[in-house]
Order: structure tokens, then C-alpha cells, then sequence
């Protein structure tokens, strides 16, 4: 039988499963609620934004962000509003905001990524300089979420920021480190999505920043037998190395705005 001990220490431990489970429960609770505010201010910056109120669009976005700060859509839909804004007192704002949110919020991956895109976003409102300033922190902060995540998204955007640099730089490897494990991370994955295709055109572009046009050929038909369809695996192709040279120096024009919408990963998940 147990003894009057063995009484008071099942009791205990039973008082104290149940305030664990009441504690997990309310903050399960507290995910809750904060997912489910997130969501209103979230609709609530699109509905505004629909209407053209894109400053009360940005203050619902950053009151979503405050309560969900790992949402990359979230982060993405807010840079793409100052985007539409193009004004330099937004693109201002959108850093101060994602600095505070990194200050915040130090290990969450996505808050760095979101952080990262807002400095590219500002640069072709500034000058040469201060344009590469810009780029260059945006590296910095790619580098810091892929510290916390090692991801696909995280490899190309870096890899892919690295090919805005002239081989001079001496980045032009680091850019197909990384796009060559976005590829590697790419091919695991059970299901191929349309933009896997894009570390290939990147990989391609770094060996022609090399002067190797042969093998970014090479790595552009290879890619063609698994992605059949592409359009910029195709122009590519259709080149000859004199229009190729002139296209991607067009391309990685200085300044030039980079489309940094991440939308295309939500929209195939929705067909």
C-alpha cells in the first residue's frame, strides 16, 4: 500500500502536470490569438491596399508583422507596398521597421530575409555609392538567415545577389556555391515547382560573368530537359555569345531594379 509520502508526492506531481498542461494551454492560446490578429491586420493592409491607401496599407502590414514576424508573406506583401510607394521616406521606413524586428526578434529567419530584401528594394533610388552599400548589407543579413535556416530560398537569393557583382570582386564563386545548393536542395524535394528552375539560369549567368559561355550553355540545356517550358532558359539559348554578352550586361545593368516579389512561391501551391 503507499505510504502517507507516496500520497503527498503523486499528489504533487499530479498538481504539477496539471498547471504544465494549463500553462501549455494557455500559451497555445496566446499562438492563437496572435495568428489570428496577424490574419486580420494582414487583410486588412490588402483591402487598403486594393483601395489605394497604401500608407494605411504599410500600418497594417507592420501591425501583422508585429504579431507573426516569421510570416514571409507577410514581410513580402509590406516590401512590395513600399515598392509601389517608391519614395525614399518608405523604403526608409520599411528598414527602420525590419531592424527593429531583427532587434526583436534575432532568431527568426525570415524577419532577416524580409531585412535583406528592403535594403536591395531601396537601391535604385540611391546613388552609386550608397547603391553599394546597400547591396552589400543585404548580403550580410541573406547570410544571417541562412545561419538560422539553411534553405532554398536563402541559397539562391544570396547566389543570386552575389551575380550582381562583377567577377572583379572575386564573389562570382560564392555565387555558384550557393546556386549550386539551391539545385542540390531543389532535387530533393518531392515535387518540382516552376521557379527551382531559377538557380540554373543564375549558375549559368556566374559562368558566363567567368567567361565561360560554353559551359553556361552547357548548364542551360541541361536544365531545359527538366524545365522544357521556361522562357529565360529558352532567350538564353537562342542567343548567339555577341546578343548574349549584350543581354545579361543589360541585365546586371547597375542600379537596375530586382524584382524581389516572392509571391510566385505561394501561387503554385494554390493550383
Amino acid at each position: 500500500m503507499p505510504t502517507h509520502l507516496t500520497r503527498i508526492i503523486i499528489v504533487g506531481v499530479d498538481s504539477f502536470m496539471k498547471r504544465l498542461i494549463l500553462m501549455c494551454l494557455l500559451l497555445v492560446g496566446f499562438d492563437v490569438a496572435y495568428a489570428d490578429r496577424a490574419k486580420s491586420s494582414f487583410e486588412a493592409a490588402n483591402k487598403a491596399r486594393d483601395t489605394g491607401d497604401l500608407l494605411q496599407a504599410l500600418d497594417h502590414y507592420e501591425a501583422a508583422l508585429n504579431s507573426e514576424p516569421n510570416n514571409l508573406k507577410y514581410g513580402n506583401d509590406y516590401r512590395q507596398a513600399v515598392v509601389q510607394i517608391n519614395q525614399v521616406e518608405s523604403y526608409e521606413r520599411c528598414i527602420a521597421f525590419f531592424e527593429k524586428l531583427t532587434t526583436q526578434h534575432t532568431k527568426i529567419p525570415n524577419v532577416w530575409m524580409n531585412f535583406g530584401y528592403a535594403y536591395v528594394d531601396k537601391i535604385p533610388v540611391e546613388g552609386a555609392i550608397t547603391q553599394v552599400l546597400l547591396a552589400n548589407t543585404a548580403l550580410g543579413y541573406f547570410s544571417k538567415a541562412l545561419e538560422l535556416e539553411d534553405s532554398w530560398l536563402g541559397h539562391y537569393t544570396r547566389g543570386n545577389s552575389y551575380l550582381y557583382w562583377p567577377a572583379i570582386f572575386g564573389r562570382t564563386p560564392l555565387a555558384i556555391e550557393d546556386l549550386e545548393k539551391a539545385i542540390a536542395l531543389s532535387e530533393k524535394e518531392k515535387k518540382s515547382r516552376s521557379f527551382h528552375v531559377r538557380p540554373y539560369v543564375g549558375l549559368g549567368e556566374a559562368h558566363w560573368r567567368l567567361d565561360d559561355v560554353t559551359k553556361a550553355r552547357e548548364i542551360w540545356k541541361s536544365a531545359a530537359k527538366r524545365f522544357p517550358d521556361n522562357e529565360d532558359l529558352k532567350k538564353r539559348l537562342s542567343m548567339d555569345d555577341e546578343a548574349l554578352t549584350a543581354f545579361l550586361t543589360t541585365h546586371f545593368e547597375p542600379g537596375k531594379r530586382v524584382n524581389t516579389d516572392l509571391n510566385i512561391l505561394w501561387e503554385e501551391e494554390q493550383q
